[in-house]
């Protein structure tokens, strides 16, 4: 019957070790993939590419780097609008002082960038941990924020202090900017997400992974085993900065087009990819996922059904929305803390067993 593993041998520790050891999970995501490339944008409207699938993409890069910072290495961060604001203000910068260069080197460099702040504001968590280092990286949020505001630099002394993406091109299509094409927009974004994707599997997988959950799970013990803490942490903010980065900066310059550090950046934003990790679990890619899938869907489907089909008004709909998600972080957080991703796991080992589940 379905997902069987007769027959589904490995030969190596190598093929034992892969990513997806069973065949049919493996099968499963090629075919999801080459649904996600092929197919989708031959489809694709701009009411779901702007409504769903590019900010779905650009939150899932950015759970991705919270994850891996909080989730494996489990040092807390509430400055994540923060670092996106970073990201967004760096490839502005570079894409207005170095016009001739790619759209896509300007992206790398921008999560470069903001790596690099990730670090200097990462330094705290040498000495503290928890509550407080929460603290102090909700310092950085309002630090960041009230930075871009305050400073003419960052958006090029414009009177309203608005920042707006020029047009940008890869391979002659155009990819920011008032002109692009919805396709063209997921299609960028698609290509980043998978790759980052794949290599913060790898990295969690690996050693530089098994150091972060070492030092999570008790960084005494994992420095008295050989594991730098320092070191650790570091490249923990460096490499979850990285991600968060390269989320704000195709936020701004391929999603929004333009943006107010203020409105787009705020508080809010740091809460709602923490919240995408803790629904869709924490220490887990597919979580990240999962989490943004969910809280990028929830407020699509409450407008069709509470203002499009039951005529509710928009503000009650909005206060739903409110209610659910907090009511959903309660309870996973009591009944299932690993979130969806524990889920999906459980629901995978009962279709193993099937049909003699546990």
């Amino acid at each position: 019957m379905l997902y069987r593993e007769a027959g589904d041998f490995k030969t190596s520790y190598a093929e034992d070790n892969q990513t997806f050891p069973i065949k049919f999970d493996r099968w499963r995501y090629y075919v999801v993939l080459a649904f996600a490339f092929l197919v989708v944008p031959f489809i694709i409207t701009d009411y779901w590419a702007n409504a769903i699938f590019v900010p779905f993409l650009i939150y899932a890069i950015a759970a991705l780097g919270l994850n891996i910072l909080t989730g494996y290495c489990g040092q807390v961060s509430l400055g994540t609008g923060g670092f996106m604001a970073v990201g967004a203000y760096a490839v502005y910068k570079l894409m207005t002082a170095f016009p001739e260069v790619s759209i896509v080197v300007h992206v790398l460099l921008a999560g470069g960038v903001t790596a690099v702040v990730g670090v200097l504001f990462g330094l705290p968590s040498l000495r503290i941990k928890g509550f407080y280092l929460a603290v102090a990286t909700l310092a950085a949020q309002f630090f960041l924020v009230w930075l871009f505001n305050k400073v003419p630099w960052f958006y090029n002394y414009s009177a309203s202090g608005q920042i707006n993406a020029p047009e940008r091109t890869v391979l002659g299509v155009i990819v920011t900017g008032p002109a692009t094409e919805a396709w063209a927009k997921y299609m960028i974004c698609l290509v980043f997400v998978t790759v980052l994707a794949i290599i913060a599997r790898n990295l969690t997988r690996g050693a530089q992974g098994r150091k972060w959950m070492a030092i999570r799970d008790m960084d005494i013990a994992a420095e008295i085993i050989g594991v730098n803490p320092m070191r650790a942490k570091l490249t923990a903010f460096a490499v979850s900065s990285f991600f968060i980065g390269v989320s704000g900066a195709l936020f701004f310059s391929v999603y929004l087009g333009a943006v107010e550090v203020g409105e787009a950046f705020g508080i809010n934003k740091s809460f709602l990819v923490l919240f995408m990790i803790i629904i869709g679990g924490l220490g887990s890619v597919f979580g990240a996922f999962a989490g943004a899938a969910f809280l990028v869907l929830l407020p699509v489907g409450l407008k069709v059904l509470g203002v499009d089909i039951l005529g509710w008004p928009t503000d009650i709909v909005a206060h739903v929305q409110l209610v659910i998600v907090g009511g959903m972080i309660i309870a996973f957080l009591i009944l299932e803390p690993h979130g969806l991703a524990q889920l999906w796991r459980l629901a995978k080992e009962k279709l193993r067993l099937w049909p003699f589940p546990y």
